[in-house]
């Protein structure tokens, strides 16, 4: 029943548990909106489950699971990255900028390449192998490239 899941996502929850819970009807949808993470198998999927969820795989396949939580780790990595890239390129100018004379054209130039650095980056997550896992799938989950 809806309030089962419910309350052991709760229980979970207070032991210390962080759950990715996955669903596709209604009755999953109060226990999804409780799980830290929560997955919708939209396919054949309810609305309000769809509607509820975090993140929603098209495909009724639970294997493509795994895929998706790693190309959602290297999108966070990558996010990280380039936060860092991004942090780091201002520092050093303003840093320039404070202790030194930094032109007006230099640091325009300096902020607007660690830009195209950050964008460049970013589109990694659009090579065909950083979706390899998702797409090709065995009996023990997705390969690793």
């Amino acid at each position: 029943m809806p309030e089962q899941k419910v309350d052991e996502v709760h229980r979970q929850a207070a032991a210390g548990h962080r759950l990715l819970l996955v669903g596709d009807g209604v009755n999953d949808a109060p226990a999804l909106a409780a799980a830290h993470t929560s997955i919708a198998m939209g396919r054949s999927g309810a609305d309000l489950t769809v509607a509820t969820a975090d993140a929603v795989i098209i495909r009724d396949d639970l294997t493509t699971i795994p895929g998706v939580i790693d190309l959602s780790r290297r999108a966070r990595r990558l996010v990280t990255a380039n936060l860092t890239i991004a942090g780091t390129f201002i520092a050093v100018l303003v840093g320039w900028d404070l202790f030194g004379h930094l032109p007006l054209p230099l640091g325009v130039a300096g902020h607007e390449g660690s830009t195209i650095i950050v964008g460049l980056n970013g589109l990694r997550l659009l090579r065909d192998a950083a979706w390899r896992p998702l797409t090709s799938t065995t009996a023990k989950g997705p390969e690793r490239p």
